[in-house]
């Protein structure tokens, strides 16, 4: 698979908006947020706290006096992924969107070779696929559950995707524009909601690039259950093959 060229220069003025939706994740927020900073894409962060109660709030209050550049939001409660995503995504400035998880199983180090296919207008979408770089480990119902929801997604939306379910998912931001007013997807069903409502966009030009990734336990934070693939699957159905 050809990698894009993450050598050439940006161009001027280029701005990567960074969309963060965190639930209890006072741990990680400030080791995320600096690798986001060392990066060396030009970002705009957008964290959205979707009414965390282990101090998460307080984490970001002191960070974002600290940065300036760092938007911050808060949900009074747990509203869910999906729903965190939009009230970020109402923000964003950049050319690009990106969507980044508030842990640290995604390395914002990626950034670049996740622009570089827009950049080269080779697509209007990229998705960061765990599964490319051939270094995730492959055993247990999470890879097992990740490959059947993938595949499942391709059948109904005619897609080849190898990664649906990944976090990192950047937009032309045009493209989000249209994307965005039509979701309805609260909590993890957004993913195949977004791909599902991709697919029926009109020429709109989706690519995957290898990533890496460092996955945690649920002892360490990891709140993705069962259920919410059995959610998956209902949407993949409901937006797949009946979304408005």
């Amino acid at each position: 698979m050809k990698v894009p060229d993450v050598k050439n220069p940006l161009p001027d003025g280029f701005l990567l908006s960074v969309v963060v939706p965190v639930y209890n994740e006072a741990e990680t927020l400030g080791p995320l947020l600096e690798r986001i900073r060392m990066n060396p894409v030009p970002c705009q962060v957008i964290v959205i706290d979707d009414g965390s109660t282990d101090g998460t709030g307080r984490v970001l209050e002191d960070l974002a006096r600290r940065d300036k550049h760092l938007l911050v939001y808060s949900h009074l409660t747990n509203r869910g992924k999906g729903a965190a995503l939009r009230t970020g995504f109402a923000a964003v400035s950049g050319q690009m969107v990106l969507i980044q998880d508030g842990d640290l199983e995604y390395d914002p180090a990626d950034y670049r070779r996740l622009i570089g296919p827009i950049l080269q207008d080779e697509a209007d979408v990229v998705y960061g696929s765990r599964f490319l770089s051939g270094r995730m480990h492959r055993h247990g119902w999470f890879f097992c559950g990740n490959w059947l929801l993938t595949r499942i997604s391709n059948l109904v939306n005619g897609l080849a995707l190898t990664d649906m379910e990944t976090c990192y998912k950047v937009f032309r931001r045009d493209v989000l524009e249209t994307l965005a007013p039509r979701l309805r997807e609260d909590r993890f069903g957004i993913e195949p909601e977004i791909t599902a409502r991709l697919a029926r966009m009109e020429s709109v030009r989706i690519r995957e690039v290898p990533i890496s990734y460092q996955g945690r336990s649920y002892a360490a934070g990891k709140k993705i259950r069962c259920r919410d693939g059995l959610r998956a699957l209902w949407c993949i159905i409901r937006y797949g093959l009946f979304s408005a």
